[in-house]
């Protein structure tokens, strides 16, 4: 599957290391590729998660249409925020 970034996801990675949160691609392209969780948000979006540590994930925002995904933004998370119950 080819994976792009939309500028936004592209700047979010500087807005998250001047927050002290360093995100790679490649972290954000195997969230994508490689996801635990896959969850349906708003028509046509999903949001692949991945374990980052014990403690916290990676939630990635994309749109897929066929071999293609477009990344939208990404966002570290607390895994317990995002625990099924």
């Amino acid at each position: 599957m080819d994976i792009y970034f939309t500028r936004h996801a592209e700047e979010k990675f500087d807005v998250l290391l001047r927050h002290g949160v360093r995100i790679s691609k490649e972290k954000v392209i195997d969230a994508v590729a490689n996801s635990e969780v896959v969850e349906y948000g708003r028509h046509p979006l999903l949001i692949a998660q991945k374990s980052l540590s014990k403690n916290k994930v990676l939630r990635v925002v994309y749109k897929k249409n066929k071999n293609v995904a477009v990344v939208i933004t990404f966002y570290p998370g607390k895994k317990k925020q995002y625990e099924k119950k």
